[in-house]
């Protein structure tokens, strides 16, 4: 039976024939079981669904309605926390992942919320337009970007959610509604980083331009200099970003500007693939029994990419970088007034760790980003300019390493800089703490509270964090570290 054969409502549907229309889009228990890309959070829902067309998904709340459970939408579970966990419904948008319209005149797309981006720049290759801008990995859907502010790196660019044109939503009553910065705009601003709680994103209209080129170059300086010169350096090019090694207080320089060069891709197979990928996990391997020889590979991954490299290629090539290997990690957005103390102050902490013979043995680099200010409500770079500072520990081929005490310590010194979690990344901030970084966290409230008075998109993430329902954090992990 196809979507536009079905006419009746789903209220008016049996509850014997509604189990018998979702069966096919019902994942078997005995694989109803999920895992984050990092390896780092598991669940196993009620129930997953991966419904393949816009009538399944009403089909879905409505059961969900019926049996008094939540509905969690999930995509690729690239978020490195509980964020899409769930012990009731899941709604797997994978199958949702068509591009609906493409505007080259008007340089805008109309994409499904599963969409992944590397498919979607495909799509918009063969229209020769591209997205403004980009996060570190293309291998995540364009809807949880959206719904959680996913964010590239340039003084001048915001979060990818400033690019959403318009959103196409199903409620939590059955009711499908556009909104955009003309029409509903207090949904429409609660949804462009609403964490999924405020409803079901069907498409997206994102604003695109004609496709580029970008030509990145990249050369080590110390931190110092970084630190001291760093208003100069992040608006010497239009994307800026840096990667900092703790164990050699050396920081790679990236400048990537739009050019119409020739491609000219950066690195090599034996120096990026087999050296900095395959060997560095194997030494982190052994630095779990080892854990002082994390400091000798952190200053032998900084060797591997100390020389100036220039390369030219397309902009989601130069954008995406190599995230290497299931993670922990977290990142929080400090004003950029405090970033410099902030840095200043982490570096700090890091040094007395690495000259203790019995101290953290930190991963690395440190990810250093900038986005412009916005004023999407949970934006972290809502009113401000921002830095990103960004922190991972590997799980090499999987297996767990040390990370709490780091990233404790991490915490502390962002939250005395006024800093904001990254939405996708597990925190520890709620409510009362929200508030008082947030001028629109109540404002997001009302909106969720009027458009889903029943909670039925409230998972344990957004009961947590944005209710304050006393929740554990760790609830979804599988063992303790």
């Amino acid at each position: 039976m196809t979507e536009k054969g079905l006419t009746a409502r789903p209220s008016d549907i049996p509850l014997r024939n509604l189990y018998n229309l979702l069966e096919p889009i019902t994942v078997p228990s005995e694989r109803a079981r999920f895992t984050n890309w990092g390896r780092t959070f598991t669940c196993t829902p009620h129930a997953i669904f991966e419904p393949e067309n816009e009538f399944q998904c009403e089909l879905i709340l409505e059961l969900a309605r019926r049996e008094g459970k939540t509905v969690r939408v999930a995509g690729v579970g690239h978020s490195p926390s509980d964020l899409a966990c769930t012990t009731e419904f899941m709604l797997r948008t994978t199958k949702l992942n068509r591009v609906l319209e493409v505007n080259t005149e008007k340089r805008y797309v109309v994409a499904q919320s599963g969409i992944i981006l590397n498919d979607l720049h495909a799509q918009l290759a063969k229209n020769n337009l591209a997205m403004m801008n980009l996060g570190s990995i293309s291998e995540q859907t364009l809807g949880g970007v959206v719904t959680t502010a996913t964010h590239g790196s340039g003084v001048n660019y915001g979060v990818i959610s400033t690019n959403v044109m318009a959103l196409s939503l199903l409620l939590a009553d059955g009711s499908r509604i556009t909104c955009s910065r003309n029409e509903h705009a207090d949904l429409f601003l609660a949804s462009i980083c609403g964490l999924g709680a405020t409803g079901i994103i069907l498409s997206i209209q994102l604003e695109v331009e004609p496709a580029f080129r970008l030509k990145e170059s990249q050369k080590p300086l110390p931190f110092d200099d970084v630190v001291r010169d760093m208003d100069k350096l992040i608006h010497s090019a239009e994307h800026v970003r840096f990667w900092w090694f703790p164990t050699t207080d050396t920081v790679i320089y990236s400048q990537a500007n739009r050019t119409d060069e020739p491609k000219k891709p950066a690195g090599s197979w034996w120096w990026h693939s087999f050296l900095g990928y395959h060997v560095i996990q194997f030494l982190l391997f052994i630095a779990r029994y080892i854990s002082v020889l994390n400091l000798w590979i952190g200053t032998f991954a900084c060797w591997l990419v100390k020389g100036d490299t220039v390369g030219v290629d397309d902009s989601y090539k130069i954008f995406n970088v190599d995230c290497r290997y299931p993670q922990h990690t977290t990142e929080w957005a400090v004003p950029y007034e405090n970033a410099q103390a902030c840095l200043r102050e982490f570096h700090d902490y890091l040094q007395k760790e690495i000259q203790n013979p019995h101290g953290i043995r930190p991963h690395f680099p440190v990810e250093i980003r900038f986005s412009a200010a916005d004023d999407i409500w949970l934006s972290p770079s809502y009113g401000q300019l921002t830095c990103w500072i960004g922190i991972v520990q590997y799980k090499p081929y999987g297996f767990n390493v040390p990370y709490r005490k780091l990233f404790q310590a991490y915490e502390d010194i962002v939250v005395r800089h006024r800093g904001r979690p990254h939405w996708a990344k597990a925190h520890r901030l709620q409510p009362d703490g929200l508030q008082k970084l947030y001028p629109h966290f109540n404002d997001f409230r009302r909106v969720i509270d009027r458009v889903d008075p029943d909670g039925v998109f409230r998972n344990e993430y957004v009961q947590r964090h944005i209710m304050g329902q006393p929740i554990d954090p760790r609830v979804f992990k599988q063992r303790r570290t």
